[in-house]
Formats: structure tokens, C-alpha cells, sequence
């Protein structure tokens, strides 16, 4: 956990914002990011966005990631299964229906909502489709999602200050690239953006290790909490 103190405050002291994202791709992808622009990943600030099945996005300061959105849990854009950041009030409305079981809440957040809620599909390719088919619906949602992304990546922009050497876009969704064509109309102007499709978990793994191995930093322990 990397997150600032400042950016833990959600806005009431009974919930905290955690840090829960894909942070073995996205710090694998920020890597080779830094690489490309000719510096270690400790001298660059960059925005990276992990886009699969959630999407995460997060503001990367000289090796650490300072803040990011929950994208398990309900926070940041919505993705092809979880639905991202709701109304606070109509979520809770929800809640006390008495129509859903919190199961079926959890569900609606992670798992079935999204794209599965709005079209009852989760892959983007099916949504393209869909879109080539003349489906009106399928591509509001569409560029709704690539939309959230966006403007989740702006509002990083301002955690960095607008110092921003770079904008990272990964994971499965990425190999689409008209989704990443209205992303980038959106927000080429804050930084050069760079894109690694697909996901590098177990790469970040090996190259982990190895970095430990040549002495180059020290491995992290990592203790269950109580």
C-alpha cells in the first residue's frame, strides 16, 4: 500500500479508501514505460490504466503509486463486469429495498455489473459486434466506459500535478483500438500515451525476483492482517 494519507479519506471516518487494484501489471507495464522513455521507473510520474475485466487507474510518482481507485469494491470507472463508482445515496436506497439480499448487492457491484448489467455481455468484442450490427445501446455503453476511463485518468492528472511524463494504457481491453482511440481524444493533450495490451502478472513476477536477486531492491514481507 502506497497511497498517500490524503488520499485515503473518502469523505467520512467510518470508510476508508483502499488501495486494491492490478498492481502486478500496472507496475510491470509502468516499467517498460519508463524504459521507453529512456529513465528508471523512480524518476518518472505516470498515469496507468489496467483495463480487463475491472479497470484500474492509477497515478504512479517516482516508483509509487500514490492513489488509485478501488476496482473491486465499487470505485472508479465502471468496467465489463463491476460497476464502478455509484450515487452514494441511490446505492444505499437500494440496499434498504427490501428487494436484494447482500449478496445480490455485492453481485450488482462485482461480477454483474457494467457491461454484463447494461448488456448482458463481458467482452469487448461482442460489444463491437454489436456496435457493427447498428446496436444503439451497445455503443453508448461503449464509449460511456472508455469515457469514466478518461476522465478517471484526469482526475490523476491533477494528484501529479499535471507533471505527468506519461499515460499507460494495459490490459485485454487494450487490444481495441477504437476504445483506446476515445481515450486518447480525450486525454493526449495531458501527457504522451503508450499502450501494452494485455496483462503481465507473471512477467512482474520473474522480473520481481530478479530485481532481488541482483541486489537491486530489497523483498517486501507481507504479513497477514489480524
Amino acid at each position: 500500500d502506497e497511497m498517500k494519507p490524503i488520499a485515503k479519506l473518502s469523505g467520512h471516518p467510518l470508510i476508508t479508501r483502499r488501495s486494491i487494484f492490478h498492481a502486478l501489471n500496472q507496475k510491470a507495464v509502468a516499467r517498460k514505460a519508463a524504459q521507453k522513455l529512456g529513465k528508471k521507473y523512480n524518476e518518472v510520474n505516470l498515469i496507468v490504466a489496467h483495463m480487463g475485466g475491472g479497470i484500474s487507474v492509477g497515478a504512479h510518482r517516482k516508483g509509487k503509486v500514490i492513489d488509485v481507485n478501488n476496482a473491486l469494491n465499487g470505485d472508479g470507472p465502471f468496467s465489463p463486469e463491476r460497476s464502478g463508482g455509484l450515487p452514494a445515496a441511490d446505492l444505499v436506497k437500494l440496499c434498504f429495498s427490501g428487494k436484494y439480499q447482500l449478496g445480490e448487492i455485492m453481485n450488482m457491484l462485482r461480477g454483474k455489473g457494467g457491461m454484463v448489467a447494461y448488456l448482458g455481455i463481458n467482452d469487448v468484442r461482442d460489444a463491437k459486434k454489436r456496435i457493427a450490427e447498428g446496436d444503439e445501446k451497445a455503443k453508448l455503453v461503449f464509449e460511456a466506459m472508455a469515457y469514466q476511463v478518461a476522465k478517471e485518468i484526469g482526475l490523476l492528472a491533477t494528484v501529479l500535478k499535471g507533471d505527468v511524463d506519461g499515460i499507460v494504457l494495459s490490459g485485454g481491453i487494450a487490444y481495441a483500438e477504437d476504445f483506446i482511440d476515445l481515450i486518447k481524444e480525450r486525454v493526449e493533450w495531458i501527457a504522451p500515451i503508450m499502450v501494452f495490451p494485455g496483462e503481465e502478472e507473471m512477467e512482474a513476477l520473474a522480473q520481481g525476483a530478479l530485481r532481488v536477486l541482483r541486489g537491486e531492491e530489497q523483498a517486501k514481507i507481507y504479513a497477514p492482517k489480524e
